[in-house]
């Protein structure tokens, strides 16, 4: 079973920054994916962004492009969000997503960090 654990949530103003994390473990094998996606209150959970472990592609929704940008650490077995010019509309739970092929898709998703943006 794999662990997610997130960090670096917080409160911030609206144009500041901040950077989320996420480390797996309980896993020997890399994972296919991992990204992140969040969820505002009252909203269903909507993507954000995502990175291929081997290749390195990512995709990002088009309401964070050019904002976000997601990056891994293939050592550490973590994925980072670094999210610049944040907006009042990215406040959520940002919750940290793995895939794993095993012996079949393993979806796995962190417990979430609260952001908050302010204006």
């Amino acid at each position: 079973q794999v662990q997610l654990v997130e960090s670096g949530g917080g409160l911030v103003q609206a144009g500041d920054s901040l950077r989320l994390s996420c480390a797996a473990s309980g896993r020997t094998a890399s994972p296919y994916v991992m990204g992140w996606y969040r969820q505002a209150p009252g909203k269903e959970r909507e993507f954000v962004a995502r990175i291929s472990w081997s290749g390195g592609s990512t995709d990002y929704a088009d309401s964070v492009k050019g904002r976000f940008t997601i990056s891994r650490d293939n050592a550490k077995n973590t994925v980072n969000l670094q999210m610049n010019s944040l907006k009042r509309e990215d406040t959520a739970i940002y919750y940290c997503n793995a895939v794993y092929i095993v012996r079949g898709v393993e979806n796995s998703w962190g417990q979430g960090t609260q952001v908050t943006v302010s204006s």
